[in-house]
């Protein structure tokens, strides 16, 4: 099995990264990638894990890129995680995360949810390499009581269009394949069909994406076959995950348990030798 599409504590996943390199090896998966949020800070002990789990590691992210005020998810594969570059724009994308979230929480505070914004932040100043997210605050909203589930919590609070939704600061998409491209790496356009921008891939094949993540849990086979056919349409590669983050309201309940085919892994693998 090949699962290029997972999180860990690094970003808002639950797992570390030795826990989920366990995990993906008992479940049978023979490639991983960690595409954690703007952070690449789990790779190191990722990759460590791989190797001792017998897991084919390959470097990844997924960075948030912003167009029409609508979020663009950009997978990246086989990046330098110690590129310079990339970590100077790191670091303002989750600088940017951090200040958005004080923003939700103090959007709560007027609706009389009180919640400790510099405890929820704390993680990522006391490791800046620490990637944080929505998904923080939906877990502090349920362990305060205000919400069942972080589910509910996005439903009533915390997506578009909800009370306490704070808009994004982001590059535009473009200038996200570029980053990626700069630090050695391919893009892949993550999740198309959360995206519902389906118009928008020419364009963004105009602007150098490499792939289309076609394999998701939250693409049906019909979904799938679409993405299929625009990436044959606009000459792009394929990639492919369970977007595993060990929370049961997001992502599949397992890494692997949506697999990237070997014929599409190693088209990836041929892109990326012929970039």
């Amino acid at each position: 099995m090949i699962d290029l599409h997972t999180h860990t504590t690094a970003s808002d996943g639950r797992c570390s990264p030795a826990s989920l390199a366990v995990r993906a090896a008992a479940a049978g998966v023979t490639v991983l990638g960690v595409t954690d949020h703007d952070t690449v800070g789990a790779a190191d002990e990722a990759a460590a894990a791989c190797a001792s789990a017998g897991i084919d590691f390959v470097p990844g992210i997924e960075i948030t890129a912003v167009s029409n005020s609508v979020d663009v998810h950009v997978l990246g594969y086989w990046l330098d995680v110690r590129s310079p570059a990339l970590q100077t724009f790191l670091e303002e994308q989750r600088r940017r995360r951090v200040d958005r979230l004080r923003e939700i929480v103090a959007r709560l505070a007027t609706f009389g949810i009180a919640l400790d914004a510099d405890a929820l932040v704390q993680p990522a100043l006391d490791d800046p390499s620490k990637a944080a997210g929505r998904p923080w605050v939906a877990r502090a909203l349920v362990a305060a009581g205000h919400v069942a589930s972080t589910g509910m919590a996005f439903d009533q609070w915390l997506s578009r269009g909800r009370p306490a939704f704070v808009p994004r600061l982001a590059a535009a998409p473009k200038d996200v394949f570029a980053r990626i491209h700069d630090a050695g790496g391919l893009a892949s356009l993550a999740h198309p069909g959360l995206l519902r921008r389906d118009e928008w891939i020419a364009a963004f094949a105009r602007d150098g994406i490499d792939a289309i993540e076609a394999y998701h849990p939250e693409h049906d086979a019909s979904a799938t076959g679409r993405y299929l056919d625009l990436a044959r349409r606009y000459d792009l590669r394929v990639s492919g995950g369970s977007d595993f983050h060990g929370d049961p309201a997001h992502g599949a309940p397992d890494p692997g348990s949506v697999s990237l085919p070997r014929e599409a892994y190693d088209r990836l693998q041929q892109q990326r030798r012929s970039a």
